[in-house]
């Protein structure tokens, strides 16, 4: 099951290969990417050293990464190269490759809850998703982020946008960031107390995204936490600018005395 139409790889790229069988010349490769097409490796591509036996590097059922070096389209003849995929290249693919089939498990789920076979709901509403996002598994990710905000204009129906949304929140872990520091504030006025209060009231209530959290508790008067978490540090650094312009305000107003220490990270 795959979202994949071409039918030969590009010179260059990167590709997800099973060792299928290895001669002394070199070895054949299923490329898992490709509807299992045949792709063959030169002994001389195996490694950056000298080797007797492509089994010195690899044995047959193994899974690696693998560039394309040459493409003949009439004959639908691929030549691949291990010795040229750098390890930055190689964690990179697998991950997108990881990436991809769990997105691939996810429609079939999608597709089970809906009555429909995998192929199906990937040429329907994998497709759609796709066409929008670019990319199966950042379109489950903007559904795990947004819900149905991040598919409310595309062709689906309420079900397939409800299943979606939960299957996508179910299984995709959306890892968040956070940035601290410990806000001082001190009066210099008998109202202290409320000053403070009010000044703390305000950051709690400060207009943010959806997607933001802030915490703002005590440490110990005149030591307070504030906590802001997220999904990326961008957002996160805007928004406390935001808060540190607001707290500057209330302390002109309110008569207080304030510092920010920003935690390292």
């Amino acid at each position: 099951m795959s979202l994949e139409e071409k039918e030969l790889p590009e010179r260059g790229e990167l590709v997800i290969g099973t060792v299928r069988e290895i001669f002394e010349h070199g070895a054949y490769i299923t490329l898992d990417e490709y509807g299992d097409l045949i792709a063959y490796l030169p002994r001389t591509e195996a490694s950056t050293k000298w080797v007797r036996s492509i089994r010195e590097v690899l044995k047959e059922g193994q899974k690696a990464v693998f560039k394309v070096i040459r493409v003949n389209r009439f004959k639908k003849h691929v030549d691949i190269s291990l010795k040229r995929v750098s390890e930055s290249e190689r964690r990179r693919k697998l991950l997108e490759w990881k990436k991809l089939q769990k997105s691939l498990k996810i429609m079939e789920i999608i597709a089970s809850r809906l009555g429909r076979s995998p192929h199906e709901a990937l040429a329907t509403i994998g497709r759609k998703l796709v066409n929008k996002y670019g990319n199966l598994y950042v379109a489950l990710e903007e559904v795990a982020k947004k819900g149905k905000d991040a598919i409310e204009d595309l062709d689906l129906s309420e079900e397939e946008k409800s299943v979606l949304e939960e299957e996508a929140k179910r299984h995709i872990e959306i890892k968040k960031v956070k940035i601290s520091g410990t806000l001082y504030l001190l009066s210099i006025k008998g109202d202290g107390v409320k000053a403070v209060k009010d000044t703390l009231l305000a950051i709690r209530n400060i207009k943010k995204p959806e997607e933001v959290t802030i915490r703002v508790y005590t440490i110990g008067a005149p030591r307070y936490k504030i906590e802001l978490i997220g999904l990326n540090y961008k957002d996160l650094e805007k928004m406390l600018s935001q808060i540190l312009r607001l707290v500057k305000e209330k302390t002109k107003q309110l008569n207080l005395r304030t510092r920010f220490v920003r935690d390292r990270k």
